[in-house]
């Protein structure tokens, strides 16, 4: 499923973040690990909106390359600009399970609210193409939506993002990063519906 629609795609982040989506998308940058200088990959990146934030992140020396298979949506993020300070983003057609980089070019892998995005039988070859791409000690950042706990929060959720939920591979992640020779360095929430999973390519 290829996001093909990204105003509205902006819009809903909007009201299902409640006015949090810059800032959780920030915290998510910081949990990656990545360093200033580092080459990042943001594998689903969407809009863009976390690959901005890695670049921010990794700073003028680094680099930042999206991956995404909807035009619309690659469009939309090359549109954006870029903050001072920052490092270039790039932005790339492409499929999760099958990425066109050589073996080891990245730091950093990030990908936020994706794997639901796959059919369950390409999420393990998707991770471990990420896998093939970073370096031997490389870090990997696997973000998804967590179930709401409050009436509202499933109401506004659901309301949007019911594909998502009905295909929500949350607690699966654990043992799909393992599975793609992951060493797990832990999980935890980002308020308001977000749940990550960080780990490193130990050899």
């Amino acid at each position: 499923m290829t996001i093909v629609t990204p105003r509205a795609y902006e819009l809903f982040g909007a009201l299902c973040f409640v006015g949090r989506r810059r800032r959780a998308f920030a915290h998510l940058a910081e949990l990656s690990g990545a360093a200033p200088g580092d080459r990042v990959l943001d594998v689903g990146c969407g809009t863009g909106c976390l690959t901005r934030r890695m670049a921010t992140r990794v700073g003028p020396d680094g680099a930042v390359t999206g991956v995404d298979p909807s035009p619309p949506v690659l469009d939309y993020a090359r549109a954006r600009k870029r903050r001072q300070g920052s490092a270039p983003c790039t932005y790339r057609e492409g499929i999760a399970e099958s990425l066109d980089f050589p073996d080891a070019s990245f730091d950093t892998v990030v990908t936020s609210l994706m794997l639901h995005h796959l059919p369950q039988e390409l999420r393990p070859a998707a991770l471990r193409e990420m896998y093939g791409v970073l370096r031997p000690g490389g870090r990997l950042l696997v973000v998804e939506f967590r179930p709401p706990r409050t009436r509202i929060g499933r109401h506004l959720v659901h309301g949007g993002a019911g594909h998502a939920m009905a295909h929500n591979p949350v607690d699966l992640l654990d043992g799909l990063v393992t599975d793609a020779r992951f060493e797990l360095g832990g999980r935890a929430d980002v308020r308001p519906w977000l749940v990550y999973v960080r780990a490193r390519r130990t050899r």
